[in-house]
């Protein structure tokens, strides 16, 4: 009897492993994983030297575990398997019931030397510079946390930031005007950038300093143009259980138009860009719509008469941000210094700007090295 059963035992493993080196072997191959937003590894080609060196296993391995049948639900799976085992914790994210939150997103860095470069520009800098600070959405929403995770007050952080901001450069509070706001959607889910009315109900009082009235919420066509957006949070964690977001494009019908949108690479080479992208809802990371995929430049004239205009100095909080600000200045140039190698300076000259809008997440502020291209 006992024979019988490891026969059997036997001929279900064989008949397993025909079956998934079959579908190995035959199945479609996917070149990207939209749910990881990374390419998969392609076949490796064999030689002497990959033989010898051990890179063609290593690579064969990598490729066999890439492409995988079923590879996708059962990576899902696994993340449910480890959120319940691991305390809600995947990969830095902790899993709630409505949304993903990053729980090291603000952990203390180098702010203050990335304030010292921001008062340097400013120094040099012969117009009016404005400074806000966006929290994450664990500093939003840090209340949700269970007591076993350590709760940065980003607060607390923010207003020390400002503190070591030089006196010339105007601090705008954009923490308190979301706190407000938790109750609402204004962070993604499943990514840790707000949405875009989260950046509406910043852009009022932000517009409000730079010397403008804010165009009314009822001024705007809002368009619903993706339900089932996926971001960086879950591709950190592959938790699938929080429910997907939705991304809007806001149209003010009755504004002022987009006369141009390029953009520009530290090569020199321009590309034409739009305040939308909707051809990025395709791509394996759907946020870049807003604005395109990142460059180190881009350009916008408008229809407004006013001759008006505004650097914007940021990071990826700032692509669902700028469209708002299109109904008040004739051109705005958008800068993201992460994105370039060399200085701020030698791809634009600030002082063609009457004003600076600096812009950035206060994960971005820890990282020194992005404001150290400023000057």
């Amino acid at each position: 009897m006992k024979d019988k059963m490891n026969k059997v035992t036997a001929v279900i493993m064989l008949g397993f492993i025909f079956v998934f080196s079959g579908l190995m072997l035959f199945g479609e191959k996917k070149k990207a994983s939209e749910s990881e937003n990374r390419k998969l590894a392609e076949l490796p080609e064999i030689s002497i030297s990959s033989l010898n060196d051990g890179s063609f296993s290593q690579k064969l391995g990598e490729y066999v575990t890439d492409h995988f049948p079923a590879r996708e639900r059962l990576t899902a799976l696994d993340a449910r398997i480890e959120a319940q085992l691991s305390e809600s914790i995947v990969n830095g994210v902790y899993v709630g019931n409505d949304m993903l939150l990053d729980i090291g997103a603000s952990e203390k860095g180098d702010m203050e030397k990335s304030a010292e470069e921001i008062n340097k520009f400013s120094a040099a800098y012969k117009g009016a510079a404005y400074f806000v600070c966006v929290p994450t959405s664990a500093g939003v929403y840090g209340e949700t946390l269970p007591p076993y995770i350590e709760k940065n007050s980003e607060s607390r952080q923010i207003a020390s930031l400002y503190s070591t901001l030089g006196t010339d450069i105007r601090k705008i509070d954009a923490y308190n005007i979301l706190k407000m706001l938790n109750d609402s959607y204004i962070f993604y889910r499943s990514d840790s950038k707000w949405t875009s009315y989260g950046a509406y109900c910043v852009y009022r009082t932000v517009i409000q300093k730079l010397g403008f009235s804010p165009t009314a919420y009822d001024k705007y066509t809002i368009d619903h143009v993706e339900d089932d957006f996926r971001g960086n949070l879950y591709h950190r964690s592959r938790y699938s259980g929080v429910k997907a977001d939705i991304m809007d494009i806001y149209r003010c019908a009755d504004g002022a138009g987009v006369l141009s949108c390029t953009g520009r690479d530290e090569r020199g080479n321009i590309f034409s860009r739009s305040l939308y992208d909707r051809s990025r809802l395709d791509s394996s990371y759907k946020y870049d719509m807003y604005l395109g995929e990142p460059l180190p430049l881009v350009k916008i004239r408008t229809k407004v008469n006013n001759d008006r205009k505004l650097l914007v100095v940021t990071d990826r909080f700032g692509a669902c941000f700028i469209p708002f600000l299109t109904q008040h200045y004739s051109e705005i140039a958008v800068v993201m210094p992460s994105e370039m190698s060399g200085s701020v300076r030698k791809m634009i000259e600030p002082d063609k700007y009457e004003q600076t809008l600096f812009l950035f997440g206060i994960d971005s502020m820890t990282d020194s090295s992005i404001f150290e291209r400023l000057n």
